[in-house]
């Protein structure tokens, strides 16, 4: 039986990103002997991390295969509601993925901000899952984001994690630097941080406020080189080991148990 590698993503099944991840991977897939399935949200849902609809329906809609040949599905509900009907319907066909990619999203994932991505929302539900599971990320947010540079780079994690799977419940989230071929890659971890300046206010022509989400991301450790920041700043491709079931060290466990208990 061949491999399964499934694509999802949070910018929608029509965005950019997805469709530059498809050629990238297309040479990795047929080298491996996989075939590529697309289950992609119908349109954008940026910022729904690990999100699921719970009350209502999620739709599915066979879409025209890729030029890559990859099988194409467009879903109505969040990234993660993507990668659980995915792993549904395979399972229905007793099948089941040998890896799991989503992106390349347009705009950083790196730091803080993993815990809104629905990018890697995907990756984490994969991993809780038990497949190995990739995030990419491209730090530009423009809808037309050139993403050549991120080919290589892309090509070979998916290379290696097709030949030598992930550590259990591990996912990674990869990012990568805009306008440039990465210098190499560096596999860190996240830059300890949080966001300022959150909401800009207005008013509407009525005279009532209402709120835009922006900000700023305050890196309180600039100049460690053990963080996916520093390396990215300075043209370098980030990887950060993500655990999915988000638990901390035994020390840690204990220290708690000491202080409570």
């Amino acid at each position: 039986m061949y491999p399964i590698i499934l694509v999802s993503n949070d910018d929608g099944y029509s965005a950019k990103g997805i469709d530059s991840l498809l050629h990238f991977i297309s040479p990795v897939a047929l080298r491996h002997g996989a075939k590529v399935i697309v289950m992609a949200p119908d349109g954008p849902r940026s910022g729904n991390s690990s999100a699921i609809t719970h009350d209502g329906p999620v739709t599915l809609r066979h879409l025209p295969d890729h030029s890559t040949g990859a099988e194409m599905y467009a879903v109505g509900g969040t990234p993660v509601d993507c990668v659980k009907l995915g792993l549904h319907l395979l399972k229905t066909r007793e099948l089941r993925p040998a890896l799991i990619l989503s992106g390349i999203n347009h705009g950083s994932n790196s730091a803080v901000s993993v815990t809104y991505s629905g990018t890697m929302g995907c990756a984490i539900e994969g991993a809780m899952n038990g497949v190995p599971s990739i995030g990419f990320s491209l730090l530009d947010f423009r809808p037309d984001a050139d993403f050549s540079g991120c080919r290589d780079v892309i090509a070979d994690i998916t290379d290696r994690a097709l030949s030598c799977p992930l550590p259990d419940r591990i996912c990674l989230n990869v990012n990568i630097p805009a306008g440039c071929t990465p210098e190499g890659i560096k596999v860190v971890r996240a830059a300890r941080g949080y966001w300022t300046e959150e909401y800009r206010e207005y008013t509407d022509p009525l005279g009532r406020p209402f709120y835009w989400l922006t900000g700023r991301f305050h890196n309180l450790e600039a100049d460690c080189e053990a963080t996916d920041e520093y390396w990215l700043k300075r043209g370098w491709a980030s990887v950060v080991p993500i655990a999915a079931d988000m638990d901390v060290d035994p020390s840690v466990t204990a220290a708690i148990g000491d202080m409570l208990l």
